[in-house]
């Protein structure tokens, strides 16, 4: 897991996140290299977000959820339009936090 494991969980769903907003937009696009790559990705961060230990319980549960959901999104021929942007919603939520956290970690720093 190396870097991985040393980010708070709103960091690594604010990434997970950026992967998920690659996707869609491949996707819509019709970009079907960048697609796959794209959607790989997003899989293999949510995967490792997952199998963090202090994730445990109900927050891996709810990873899996989001996940599921992302993946219904291009395997389920009966999903919702809004379901793509009821993601990017959920997701940049999560940026916004790890920006945030960015920011004030930055300013706790000694000059």
């Amino acid at each position: 897991m190396g870097a991985w494991a040393r980010l708070e969980l709103v960091e690594q769903l604010g990434n997970v996140g950026s992967e998920v907003e690659r996707t869609i937009t491949a996707h819509r696009a019709g970009r079907t290299n960048r697609f796959e790559s794209a959607l790989a990705r997003a899989l293999e961060l949510f995967d490792l977000t997952a199998s963090d230990p202090r994730w445990h319980g109900h927050r891996c549960r709810e990873i899996l959820r989001a996940r599921e959901e992302f993946c219904r999104l291009f395997f389920d021929a009966d999903v919702p339009e809004e379901s793509a942007e009821g993601l990017r919603r959920y997701f940049f939520g999560f940026a916004y936090a790890a920006r945030m956290l960015h920011y004030r970690r930055r300013s706790e720093r000694p000059a």
